[in-house]
């Protein structure tokens, strides 16, 4: 008997569905999420099941990571590229569930990317890097806007970031217009801090390979976006064409190129 799972994922539970090869519907339970209690459901069906898919949502790690320590064969199901089948996908729980379930069992299913385990805290240190780049950018154009309100003075970004105390009181005569600039300054000192701490972390644990070092040729990547981009792709090996690649880049690379580089 082959059998087929799909576990539909939400913040603090999930919905588990199991198919078998006719699409008869063996079995289907709401859980905790809890690897668990999950692979306890599963162990009655572990020699037969052919494929677990769980649907890719900001939660996924803890449970992939735990099937395939577990020796199953997950599949990350790609919500994106499912919407072409919107029509046809039911909209609860527990049909969602057997739905990716059946895809599988198909073979059509549109599959996301499983990164690899050992490299993936570098790669979100460095999105969490990306968040503090974007917040920094609000502090630096709210500081930029009030000197140049106030002073008809139009900063440069790094001259922005160099501002110092004395140079605040010298241009500006209001105490309340101060305070305000201070503030940004204090919060884009923080930042920076931050972000240069992150990125000697990960200058010390990455290291471009070939051929990303070309990267390095284009005007505005330096060694942190050129990491970026290489730990964002992944294996190159998972785009059959260069297209896909760009077509990837395009939509995903593209603002780290836009925030790294302010």
């Amino acid at each position: 008997m082959s059998y087929y799972v799909g576990i539909d994922l939400h913040s603090d539970n999930n919905y588990l569905g199991l198919i078998d090869k006719k699409d008869s519907r063996i079995f289907g339970k709401k859980l905790i999420n809890d690897l668990g209690v999950i692979l306890k459901e599963l162990e009655p069906f572990k020699k037969e099941v052919k494929g677990i898919v769980v649907e890719s949502t900001y939660t996924w790690y803890w449970l992939v990571d735990g099937l395939q320590e577990e020796k199953y064969q997950v599949r990350l199901a790609n919500p994106a590229e499912m919407q072409q089948y919107s029509g046809m996908k039911y909209t609860d729980d527990k049909w969602d569930s057997y739905w990716l379930a059946h895809m599988l069992r198909l073979g059509m299913l549109p599959e996301g990317y499983i990164y690899p385990k050992e490299i993936r805290p570098v790669r979100d240190l460095l999105r969490k890097r990306t968040m503090l780049v974007r917040h920094r950018t609000a502090h630096i154009l709210s500081l930029q806007n009030m000197m140049n309100r106030n002073t008809g003075r139009k900063l440069k970004v790094n001259d922005a970031k160099r501002l110092s105390e004395e140079e605040i009181s010298k241009q500006l005569s209001d105490e309340h217009h101060k305070i305000a600039v201070q503030s940004d300054k204090a919060v884009i000192d923080f930042f920076n801090e931050q972000i240069d701490r992150i990125e000697k972390a990960v200058l010390k644990e990455v290291k471009l390979r070939y051929p990303y070092e070309e990267l390095l040729t284009v005007p505005g990547i330096g060694k942190i976006l050129g990491i970026t981009i290489m730990l964002e792709t992944g294996d190159i090996n998972r785009f059959p064409t260069v297209s896909d690649c760009s077509s990837y880049h395009d939509k995903k690379g593209e603002r780290y190129v836009k925030e790294f580089i302010e």
